[in-house]
């Protein structure tokens, strides 16, 4: 008779990925992206801590996915500051200011 083999234990989800996932959403739809470059900093900070615990983390696809709402709510944000730099020089009135 064979002795059964203990269930696998579960890697545990690097924190920095889940916190990156949550930072670049929160960033993207309720800030205004300011948050965005954070997400994208803890994602790829956790991403190589994933990769140096060499299989003892889990969360790379968190991490990437948290990285990658970092990079698009950063670079949609400095899209948005350059219009709102050229109305301003420009002297024309942007919609959130009340003159």
């Amino acid at each position: 008779m064979t002795t059964p083999q203990p269930a696998a234990q579960p890697q545990p989800t690097n924190s920095n990925a889940v916190i990156s996932l949550v930072v670049g959403i929160v960033g993207l739809f309720f800030c205004g992206g300011i948050l965005c470059p954070i997400a994208w900093y803890l994602g790829a900070q956790a991403e190589q801590q994933i990769d140096a615990s060499g299989g003892a983390e889990a969360g790379r696809g968190i991490a990437t996915a948290g990285k990658i709402i970092g990079i698009i709510g950063t670079v949609l944000f400095l899209i948005w500051l350059v219009i709102v730099i050229i109305a301003l020089i420009a002297g024309t009135t942007v919609w959130f200011i009340n003159d």
